[in-house]
C-alpha cells in the first residue's frame, strides 16, 4: 500500500496511512483494527531536517545512501555537541468501529561523522542512540529494535489500550 504522505506532521501522515488502509480492507469486506506508523529523524542543527521528509530527504529517487550522504555534507561543519537528534514515531491503532488510539515513540541521539556499521537501514549508520557508542547498524537488529523509536511507540500503544487485543 502507497500512501502520499502529504501532511506535514508524523502524527497526521500515520494517520492518514492508518486510515488509507483501513478503507482499502473495507472495499474488501474485511472489517478489522489496524495498525500503522510514521517515523523520521529530526536533527536539532538542521532545524528538525530531514524531519516528515526524512523517506524524501533529498529527492523522492535518492537511495538512502545518498540521503545520509547529504545530511552529513550539510553536517560537516557542525561540533560534535551540537550533533543532537532524534528518532521520532507515530503509531495509530484504528479498531473496526472507528475508534482511534495513538502512541509516540522517540530515541534519542547524535549524528555521527561517517557512516558505521553494515545492518540496519535509513538513517541507522549515521545514528548512535543516546547511551550508546555504536550506531544502530553496529549493533544490531535485535539490539536496536530494544531502544528503537517504534519501540517505544509499540510500547506505549500497548500499555494504552493492550486489553483490547487480548
Amino acid at each position: 500500500m502507497d500512501v502520499e504522505e502529504s501532511a506535514d506532521s508524523f502524527r497526521d501522515n500515520a494517520l492518514l496511512k492508518a486510515q488509507t488502509l483501513q478503507n482499502q480492507l473495507r472495499e474488501t469486506g474485511i472489517e478489522a483494527a489496524v495498525i500503522a506508523d510514521d517515523s523520521g529523524l529530526c536533527v536539532d542543527a538542521l532545524d528538525g531536517r530531514p524531519g516528515v521528509l526524512s523517506a524524501r530527504y533529498g529527492g523522492k529517487d535518492w537511495t538512502w545512501e545518498d540521503r545520509r550522504r547529504l545530511l552529513l555534507d550539510e553536517m560537516r561543519d557542525v561540533p560534535d555537541e551540537r550533533r543532537g537528534a532524534v528518532f521520532v514515531c507515530y503509531m495509530p491503532l484504528i479498531v473496526a468501529d472507528g475508534q482511534t488510539w495513538m502512541s509516540e515513540g522517540f530515541a534519542k541521539g547524535t549524528i555521527t561523522r561517517e557512516e558505521r556499521g553494515v545492518g540496519g537501514f535509513g538513517y541507522d549508520p549515521i545514528f548512535i542512540p543516546e547511551g550508546e557508542t555504536q550506531t544502530y547498524s553496529e549493533m544490531g537488529e535485535e539490539k536496536k529494535n530494544t531502544m528503537s523509536h517504534r519501540h517505544a511507540a509499540a510500547r506505549a500503544l500497548l500499555e494504552t489500550c493492550g486489553g483490547l487485543l487480548y
